[in-house]
């Protein structure tokens, strides 16, 4: 399972990256929203965990972009903020994030969630693949 991390913050990409690959995932990672675009429209991935605030492109909206391309659109996206979450709650775009997690990032928590989105991701292709 091919997850893509968008944060453009190094030492924070290097620990999601670590969680993830212990939990047996193959990670990506992206230093902002436009590079994290082009990477996701080069290779399928199960899921975007997308950093809010970023330079070049931020996390709103490369998730605009995201789910507006046919490829990317069905891939699940968490949310990463430093913001108030009722202050994302919010924006009008608050429909494309699939899940939101505050930042510093809770281990625990992170790992719950991304597992949730993972088996919702795998049920969803499965029911599709049986109709």
């Amino acid at each position: 399972m091919n997850v893509l991390v968008i944060d453009d913050k190094k030492s924070v990409r290097d620990a999601i990256s670590k969680f993830l690959v212990a939990l047996g995932y193959s990670v990506d990672t992206a230093v902002n929203g436009l590079d994290g675009f082009e990477k996701a429209q080069q290779t399928p991935y199960h899921l975007y965990i997308i950093d809010h605030l970023m330079p070049l492109m931020n996390g709103v909206v490369l998730s605009k972009n995201l789910k507006r391309t046919p490829f990317c659109a069905k891939t699940p996206i968490l949310f990463m903020t430093t913001q108030e979450i009722d202050s994302v709650k919010r924006l009008a775009e608050f429909t494309l994030f699939s899940s939101i997690i505050s930042k510093p990032l809770n281990g625990t928590t992170f790992i719950s969630v991304v597992e949730s989105l993972m088996n919702t991701f795998n049920d969803e292709n499965l029911l599709r693949i049986a109709l």
